[in-house]
C-alpha cells in the first residue's frame, strides 16, 4: 500500500506542470517553476524508491527513471535557455502519459535478472549513459515536433493556441540541433559501453540483438542528419521527421524491447 501511495504521488506530481504548461500566457512564472521542480522531484524520489539501492530491470522502473531524468534535464533547459521552457506544452503531458503507462505495466510485467558477469561499476556507467541518452533524445524529439507544428501552421497560415505557446521555428531548430548533437555524443558512448557489457557477458563485442541494431540505426540516422544539416542545410520538417524516427527507433530499442519481453511475452 505504501508503494502504491508513492506511485500515485509521483504520478500526481507530473500533473500540475502539465496543466500549467497548457495554460496560455502563463510564461516562466513562479508557479510554473515550482510545478516544474515538483515534476522533477516526485518521479526522482519514486525512481530511487523503486531502485532500492540497486538497478532494477523492470520496464516500470526504466520508465520512471527516464521520466525523472527527462524532467530534470528540462528544468535545467528551461532555466538556462531563453525559449526552452516553451516546450513544456508538448513535453509535460507526454511525461504524464508515460508515468501513467509506467504505473499500469508494473502489475503485469515480469522483470529479468541483472547479469552477474558484468562488473557493477561498468554496468552503472552503461545504465546512466543509456538513461541520459534517452532523456536528451526525448527533448530533441519534442523540439523537433515543435518545429514541425510551427512550420505546418505557418504554411497553412492558421496558427493555433498550441503553436502560439511553442518556440518559433528558428528557436525550435536551434534547441533541437544542440540537443541532437549532445544525444549523438552520449549515444555513441552508450554503444561503446554496451559493447563492453556484451563482451563481459558473452565474450563477443557485437551481437546484433534488436536493442543493438535499433540503437545503431538511430545513431547512423542522427549522424547523417547532423552532417546533412552542416553540409546541405537540411532543416525544417524533413529534419524533424528524421529526429522523430530516430527517437522511435531508440524507444523501440530500450523500453520497446522491455515491453515485448516483460509484458507481451511474460
Amino acid at each position: 500500500m505504501s508503494s502504491l501511495a508513492l506511485n500515485i504521488v509521483a504520478l500526481v506530481a507530473l500533473l500540475p506542470a502539465a496543466l500549467v504548461a497548457l495554460r496560455a500566457g502563463e510564461g516562466r512564472s513562479v508557479q510554473f517553476r515550482l510545478c516544474l521542480a515538483l515534476a522533477a522531484l516526485g518521479p526522482s524520489l519514486w525512481a530511487l524508491t523503486l531502485m532500492g539501492g540497486q538497478w532494477q530491470t523492470s520496464l516500470s522502473a526504466a520508465l520512471w527513471v527516464s521520466i525523472a531524468a527527462t524532467a530534470a534535464l528540462f528544468a535545467a533547459l528551461a532555466q538556462t535557455t531563453g525559449q526552452g521552457w516553451r516546450l513544456a506544452p508538448l513535453l509535460m503531458p507526454f511525461l504524464a502519459a508515460l508515468g501513467l503507462l509506467a504505473s499500469l505495466v508494473q502489475w503485469v510485467e515480469a522483470p529479468s535478472q541483472l547479469s552477474t558477469q558484468v562488473p557493477a561499476a561498468w554496468l552503472d556507467i552503461h545504465i546512466v549513459v543509456s538513461v541520459l541518452t534517452y532523456a536528451l533524445l526525448t527533448l530533441a524529439a519534442v523540439a523537433s515536433l515543435a518545429t514541425f507544428l510551427q512550420e505546418r501552421a505557418l504554411k497553412r497560415k492558421a496558427p493555433t493556441q498550441l503553436t502560439r505557446m511553442l518556440p518559433s521555428v528558428a528557436d525550435s531548430e536551434t534547441l533541437a540541433g544542440r540537443l541532437l548533437l549532445a544525444s549523438e555524443v552520449v549515444l555513441g558512448l552508450g554503444l561503446v559501453t554496451g559493447m563492453a557489457t556484451q563482451y563481459f557477458e558473452t565474450g563477443t563485442l557485437l551481437a546484433l540483438s534488436h536493442k543493438i541494431l535499433l540503437s545503431l540505426l538511430a545513431f547512423v540516422l542522427i549522424g547523417l542528419l547532423l552532417v546533412g544539416h552542416r553540409v546541405c542545410g537540411v532543416r525544417g520538417r524533413v529534419a524533424a521527421r528524421v529526429v522523430l524516427l530516430s527517437y522511435l527507433l531508440l524507444t523501440l530499442a530500450y523500453p520497446g524491447v522491455k515491453f515485448v519481453t516483460q509484458v507481451l511475452l511474460s
